[in-house]
C-alpha cells in the first residue's frame, strides 16, 4: 500500500512514514493511492468476530508494512479495559434509527476510537523508521480532538504533544479536560479566535521551513493528532465496518442489504471514514453530511461550491463549529481521479479568494454518493427533548443534529433506507446545553449535570464527574499570529 500527498502524486510514502510525518512538505494530506477492498465472503467471515479482531482485519489492508504481530500488540493495547464496555462501540436501536454509539473512551467522545490507538500506530512506526528524533505533535481541537490526543499521548516515551484550542469555542467540560491533563510531556494553550484559527496557524507551523529544520538540527520532528494524519482516519473506518455488522446481527438488515449513514461533522473526516468504507465493499445507499449553523458543507455538497466567506457561528454543537473542513481535500482528490494538480489549483483559490467550485462533473459524482443538510441550535433542542420524551434515549448536541439532519431527508426524499447515524459524544459533555432542551438553566457544566441527571437518570461518566478535583495545569491563551513563537519557545528546546 502506498501514500502519496493530494497535491503533489510523485511523493509516496509507506504507511509509517505517513504515520509519523503527519502532513506532507507542501501542505497535502496522505491519502491511499488506491482502496482496498472488504469482500462479501470477508464481510460474512467478521460477523462473529469482537470488536478488535475486525480492526487487526481491516488494519491488515492498510499498513501492508506492518506485521501482523505489531497490528495484533496496537490494536490489544488500544482497546480492552479503557472502554467502559466490552463491545467498545455499540449500535442502539432508537426510534426506527441505528445509533452507533462512539463514546464509551475514556475521553466519553468518538475521537477516542482512533486516538487510542495512534500513539501505539506512531511509536511503532517510529521503530520501523529508524526514527529517532523526539516527535513534536501539534493539535489543533474544536473541543473533543484536544482531550482524546491528550489522553492518549501522556507520557508516551519519544513523543511530546501540544493541544491549541479556541479560547471560547469548546464547552466547559471539554475545556476542563484539556487544562487539567496529567503528564510530563503534554502543553495546552488557548487562541485567541475560533478553530479554523487555530487549524490554520498549527498548518502553518508544520510547512515553516526554518521552524521544521531548526528542529531537526535539534533532533525533533513535526506530526499531527488531527484527523489529517492518516493514523486517525483508518481506525475511523473501522466502526462503519462493525456498525454495519451490527445491523445485521441486530436482525435490521440481511448481510448485502444496503444502509445509509448519517455523521455529525465539521472537519469531514469522521464522514470521510465512511466514504472510505463505502468504497472498499461496505453496502451503502447514500452517506447523510449533517451540519450546524456553520452550514458549508451543506451547500458545498448541494451546489459544488465550497465559500468560506460568510459568517463564523458559535453554537451547542461547538466541535461542529468550523468553516475549513480539511479532510473534504481528501475526497475531492478521489473524485479528481487522484489528480494533485486540479487540488493545488482549488487550495490556491481558496487560500486567495476564500472559495473554490469544482466541475459539474465532480459535483455529480459527489452528489451521487452524498446529501447533506443541517439545523440551528433551536432544532437542536427540540430534537433532543422530542427523542427523549419518545424514547427515554439522551442524545448530545451534534448527534442531535445529525438526528434532525437524517429526519429532514427522510421526510424530503421518503428513502426509507435502514440509517445507522454516528454519534460522537457522551451527552454530559454538553450538560448546560442538552439542560436548556428541557427548558432549565445552569451556572455551570457541573450543577448541569446534576440537574440533567435528576431528569432523566441517565448517568454521569467517572471521567467527567471526577474533573471537579482535578487541579488546572495550564491557563496560556495567545493570538494565532503568536504561536509559532509560542511553539519555537515551548518545544523548540
Amino acid at each position: 500500500m502506498v501514500y502519496e500527498s493530494t497535491r503533489n502524486n510523485d511523493v509516496k510514502l509507506n504507511s509509517a512514514q505517513a504515520i509519523i510525518k503527519g502532513i506532507s512538505s507542501d501542505g497535502g494530506l496522505f491519502v491511499p493511492s488506491e482502496l482496498p477492498v472488504i469482500t462479501d465472503d470477508e464481510l460474512h467471515s467478521m460477523l462473529p468476530l469482537a470488536y478488535s479482531e475486525c480492526a487487526e482485519i481491516v488494519f491488515k489492508k492498510f499498513l501492508t508494512d506492518f506485521t501482523d504481530d505489531e497490528i495484533h500488540s496496537c490494536v490489544k493495547a488500544a482497546y480492552g479495559k479503557n472502554f467502559d464496555m466490552p463491545e467498545i462501540a455499540k449500535t442502539v436501536p432508537v426510534d426506527n434509527m441505528n445509533i452507533l454509539e462512539l463514546w464509551h473512551g475514556p475521553t466519553s467522545a468518538f475521537k477516542d476510537m482512533a486516538l487510542q490507538i495512534l500513539p501505539h500506530l506512531m511509536t511503532t512506526s517510529m521503530t520501523k523508521t529508524s526514527n529517532e528524533k523526539e516527535i513534536i505533535i501539534l493539535t489543533a481541537t474544536s473541543g473533543d480532538t484536544g482531550k482524546a490526543a491528550l489522553e492518549g499521548f501522556a507520557d508516551v516515551p519519544g513523543i511530546r504533544i501540544a493541544v491549541f484550542y479556541p479560547e471560547s469555542g469548546v464547552s466547559e467540560i471539554q475545556k476542563l479536560q484539556m487544562t487539567t491533563q496529567e503528564g510530563e510531556n503534554v502543553l495546552v494553550c488557548a487562541v485567541k479566535g475560533n478553530f479554523d484559527d487555530c487549524q490554520t496557524a498549527v498548518k502553518d507551523i508544520f510547512t515553516d521551513e526554518s521552524i521544521v529544520k531548526k528542529l531537526s538540527q535539534k533532533g525533533k520532528a513535526f506530526s499531527s493528532a488531527n484527523s489529517i494524519n492518516l493514523g486517525r482516519l483508518i481506525p475511523q473506518v473501522v466502526y462503519y465496518v462493525t456498525g454495519y455488522l451490527d445491523m445485521v446481527k441486530n436482525g435490521t438488515i440481511t448481510l448485502g442489504e444496503k444502509i445509509n449513514i448519517c455523521v455529525p461533522t465539521g472537519n469531514f473526516g469522521n464522514i470521510l471514514a465512511a466514504y472510505y468504507a463505502k468504497e472498499m465493499g461496505i453496502p451503502v445507499n447514500k452517506l447523510i453530511c449533517a451540519s450546524n449553523k456553520n452550514n458549508i458543507l451543506t451547500d458545498f455538497i448541494n451546489t459544488g461550491v465550497y465559500d468560506k466567506n460568510r459568517g463564523f457561528y458559535t453554537t451547542m454543537s461547538p466541535s461542529m463549529d468550523i468553516l475549513i473542513s480539511s479532510n473534504l481535500e481528501r475526497l475531492i482528490h478521489r473524485l479528481y481521479d487522484n489528480n494533485s494538480k486540479e487540488i493545488v489549483a482549488l487550495y490556491k483559490s481558496l487560500a486567495e479568494n476564500g472559495k473554490y467550485s469544482v466541475e459539474n462533473v465532480v459535483r455529480a459524482k459527489l452528489q451521487k454518493d452524498f446529501t447533506a443538510g443541517y439545523c440551528d441550535d433551536d432544532d437542536t433542542k427540540k430534537q433532543i427533548k422530542e427523542t427523549f420524551e419518545k424514547t427515554r434515549y439522551l442524545l448530545d448536541t451534534h448527534t442531535a443534529v445529525a438526528v434532525k439532519v437524517y429526519k429532514d431527508y427522510q421526510n424530503k426524499s421518503g428513502d426509507t433506507t435502514p440509517t445507522l447515524i454516528a454519534s460522537t459524544a457522551n451527552p454530559y459533555k454538553f450538560s448546560t446545553s442538552i439542560l436548556s432542551a428541557f427548558g432549565k438553566s445552569s451556572d455551570n457544566d457541573f450543577a448541569a449535570a446534576k440537574a440533567l441527571n435528576e431528569i432523566t437518570g441517565v448517568p454521569i461518566p467517572e471521567n467527567i464527574t471526577a474533573l471537579r478535583q482535578k487541579a488546572v495545569r495550564f491557563s496560556d491563551v495567545m493570538p494565532p499570529a503568536k504561536l509559532k513563537e509560542y511553539v519555537s519557545e515551548k518545544l523548540g528546546n
